[in-house]
């Protein structure tokens, strides 16, 4: 499914892609009636070995899943109808009859959108993990690099690199956490019946057993049982909400290395990037351009997913559901993408340090200003004769807010190895 029109697209190959969402809504079907075999509602008769749907499924029906859905407004009830069918054609009667008994098409889809959402989501992680490391080196590294601060564009009071750095390094922790928090909540099922009342299968297995169907498709999806949420869409603003804190983070990033690595500053640079097509030897810092693209395309889909959240209606909405899916799949492929972006722009990274510190030099008596009119105001306190020329005798806190943001990546990252021993990631190191 890669985009043309979205460099970078190739990324997310396999994430809410058409084939994904596919593989997503038979895995869905599939785990459904092995739960109503499982709790004795449909027949053993009714039993399929694992896989099998997804067998049943050809090359070239994918295109036409997706036409059919033009006729109903959603793939499955197609897809149920040609499962069905292949079902019937092969021998396989009671699967047939059973298959999809007691769920609804929004089941099916929003499962699958969660189980999507959640693969996107922990590719991302995976990335933030990498960049979060390489970002503490680069902190450690320069914390005490003096540069010149600006404000509004404008010289301000001096700062140092290493300062700069940890504000787009706590950017990326601050994402990681809402991100799992989704992760430690538990992604939700969706199981609700035609009206979210599951009454279907009540009637085919009684309250209890409609419960224990319930749980185990969720055990079996790695999902969290919840009551349906058909019209309350908090599940999917709040994936929405968290991916588009992590492209603003990138986005802060992004827009402190085009600006600093123009060629009139030069304190930063991307260590490779793309070239012109009119101009030999022009180096444009495509990562950051890219990134940038992607911290101002996810608020208009996140604003999607909260109008259509806005606009749900009665037991389901009409539209308003259907407006989420393209919104929610861009947010998610926009991420997973920008997320190897990011990655890669920090990879290469370079840090101009004499640069940043030769400018602030330069800017001194602007930089001092406003510690001179301290000096001024404090008259002979002690500290007054500080020379005020020198960007670095101005500098108040930063050695410990850089200090205190490396302690908690450190924090972070032992707490994330614990959670995923078996990947690995560079070692901070923090002075």
């Amino acid at each position: 499914m890669t985009d043309l029109l979205v460099p970078g697209d190739h990324r997310a190959d396999g994430v809410l892609d058409d084939a994904a969402v596919l593989a997503a809504m038979l895995r869905v079907e599939e785990v459904w009636l092995a739960a109503l075999v499982v709790h004795d509602v449909a027949p053993a008769t009714a039993a399929l070995p694992a896989g099998r749907l997804t067998r049943l499924v050809g090359d070239g029906d994918l295109a036409a899943l997706a036409r059919d859905a033009d006729t109903d407004g959603n793939p499955v009830i197609a897809l149920v109808a040609l499962l069905r069918a292949r079902l019937e054609d092969a021998g396989e009667p009671g699967a047939a009859r059973w298959l999809h008994r007691g769920m609804t098409s929004q089941d099916v889809v929003d499962t699958a959108l969660v189980l999507g959402a959640r693969d996107g989501v922990r590719r991302v992680r995976a990335d933030l993990a990498t960049q979060a490391a390489r970002l503490a080196q680069v902190v450690a590294e320069h914390r005490d690099t003096p540069a010149a601060g600006r404000t509004l564009t404008q010289l301000a009071v001096p700062t140092t690199v290493g300062l700069r750095a940890a504000g787009w390094l706590a950017g990326l922790l601050d994402a990681d956490d809402d991100l799992a928090a989704l992760e430690t909540d538990g992604w939700p099922v969706q199981v609700g019946g035609a009206g979210g009342t599951l009454a279907a299968l009540v009637s085919l297995a009684g309250a209890d057993r409609a419960r224990a169907v319930v749980a185990t498709v969720a055990e079996q999806l790695g999902l969290r049982a919840v009551p349906p949420w058909h019209t309350r869409r908090r599940p999917l603003t709040r994936v929405g909400d968290a991916l588009t804190t992590t492209t603003d983070a990138w986005g802060h990033l992004a827009a402190d290395v085009l600006a600093l690595g123009r060629p009139e500053v030069g304190e930063l640079a991307e260590g490779a990037g793309g070239g012109s097509s009119t101009m030999p030897g022009k180096v444009n810092p495509v990562r950051a351009v890219l990134l940038r693209r992607a911290a101002l395309a996810g608020p208009a889909h996140l604003a999607t997913l909260h109008l259509a959240a806005a606009g749900q209606v009665e037991e389901r909405a009409d539209g308003a559901w259907h407006a989420e899916w393209p919104a929610l799949r861009a947010l998610v492929r926009g991420a997973v993408t920008a997320g190897g972006h990011a990655t890669d722009l920090l990879s290469g990274l370079v840090v101009h340090a004499d640069v940043a510190t030769a400018r602030a030099r330069q800017a001194a008596e602007v930089l001092t200003a406003e510690q001179r009119s301290m000096a001024a105001l404090a008259g002979s306190a002690p500290g007054a004769a500080t020379a005020v020329a020198d960007p670095a005798s101005y500098l108040g806190l930063a050695g410990d807010l850089v200090d205190a943001v490396l302690a908690r990546a450190t924090a972070h990252q032992a707490a994330h190895q614990a959670a995923h021993p078996t990947r690995t990631s560079p070692t901070p190191e923090v002075p």
